[in-house]
């Protein structure tokens, strides 16, 4: 019997991640997700960013995006 099975890459993740908000850690600036960038050698993605409180556009990746909480 076969069966199908949902396979996430990091690059299905990434795009879904577009337009979502998170916060660097518990206290940090709240930061929005606006693009997918490159992948690193490491297998690792960049993510393109904005922070609110600046402005300020910057690459971030996606294995740190991951472990900072959403927000609402």
């Amino acid at each position: 019997m076969i069966t199908s099975q949902t396979v996430t890459t990091p690059e299905f993740l990434s795009a879904s991640l577009v337009g979502t908000w998170r916060r660097f850690g518990l206290v940090g600036p709240v930061y929005e997700i606006v693009g997918v960038g490159d992948k690193l050698p490491n297998g690792d993605l960049l993510m393109h960013i904005r922070v609110l409180e600046s402005g300020e556009k910057l690459d971030y990746s996606l294995t740190d995006i991951l472990d900072d909480p959403k927000e609402s």
